[in-house]
């Protein structure tokens, strides 16, 4: 097992401090058997891990599951560990097929909701999900102030928001002193680097923690899809066909050539390069078992050549 870290870092310009890897857990799809979970949740703590990120619509998409069933996992671990003051918690608030949008009772609805589900009192980091062109922003910071007011929600994040929204949402808290977004979640990775364009500065700009997901290209960037073959009867199989491509291809290739000289593995390496270039806080990963995770470990404290960054920002080039 790697060994536990001691690394702390903010988020954003709050009080919230964590270790820089995130796990994701939108594969915590049973809360009636959620012993599996329970050991990943266990092993990530033991390996020095605190931050959690999960959504209210976390896993719908699985049959006979409708949302939330993500956060009743955790739930049931903080209760039963009695660790919740050692733990930063994230969720998010949209996406739930019955809770789409960012209406200011959609988001009090969800928050309420959310906390029941993971049985606490307070969440740490309450993500705005996607952006809502129909609602007003300020109508919709206006109500994510209040939670913070409340006590319910200790401070703001917005994710896969354009530059010109995240700007108006600061605009709207500088206005009427709002509680300000303090960390941003957008899709980033070797093979989707759109975040470099402009939600990178307005990451800067604002002064957010930045936590990335889809780091690994749905596992694309593990290496294990080389071909069309290797897609058949796999759950993200689909997901990763567009990346077969030369262009993909060749960051594989990058990737194998420098894990090989690390003595580690590619996703390895594909996570050590998000954080490399210091624009990127901590990525967001999923694990499903204790290898995996201490695969994660392995990348967070993985230091890559100024020369291997070069080659892989050259590989992907393609991507920006």
């Amino acid at each position: 097992m790697t060994a536990p870290s001691t690394a702390t870092v903010r988020i954003g310009g709050s009080e919230l401090g964590i270790h820089p890897l995130v796990l994701g857990t939108n594969t915590f799809n049973d809360p009636a058997a959620p012993e599996e979970y329970h050991a990943v949740l266990d092993g990530f703590v033991e390996r020095g891990g605190s931050f959690l990120d999960t959504a209210d619509m976390y896993s719908y998409w699985v049959p006979g599951n409708s949302g939330g069933e993500s956060e009743t996992v955790i739930g049931q671990w903080l209760k039963s560990r009695r660790n919740r003051d050692d733990i930063v918690v994230a969720t998010k608030v949209s996406g739930k097929p019955d809770l789409l949008g960012l209406k200011p009772e959609t988001i009090v609805r969800g928050a309420e909701e959310s906390l029941r589900r993971l049985q606490t009192d307070h969440i740490d980091l309450y993500y705005a999900h996607n952006q809502d062109d129909e609602t007003p922003i300020v109508e919709s910071a206006a109500a994510f102030d209040q939670l913070v007011t409340e006590g319910k929600i200790r401070a703001v994040a917005l994710s896969n928001f354009s530059p010109q929204a995240i700007d108006e949402w600061f605009r709207a808290a500088e206005e009427n002193g709002f509680a300000k977004p303090v960390a941003l979640q957008p899709q980033y990775s070797l093979v989707t680097r759109q975040y470099e364009q402009e939600l990178a500065g307005a990451a800067e700009r604002h002064g957010m923690s930045v936590f990335p997901y889809q780091v690994l290209a749905g596992g694309f960037l593990s290496g294990k899809y080389r071909s069309e073959a290797d897609t058949e009867g796999r759950a993200r199989g689909g997901a990763v066909k567009g990346y077969l491509t030369p262009a993909g291809l060749k960051v594989l290739d990058v990737l194998d050539d420098i894990a090989a000289a690390h003595g580690t593995d590619p996703a390895s390496v594909a996570l050590a390069w998000a954080v490399a270039n210091g624009t990127i806080t901590a990525p967001i990963a999923a694990a499903t078992t204790l290898a995996q995770l201490d695969q994660l470990f392995a990348a967070a404290s993985l230091r890559l050549t100024d020369e291997q960054v070069a080659q892989l920002a050259e590989a992907s080039a393609a991507f920006v």
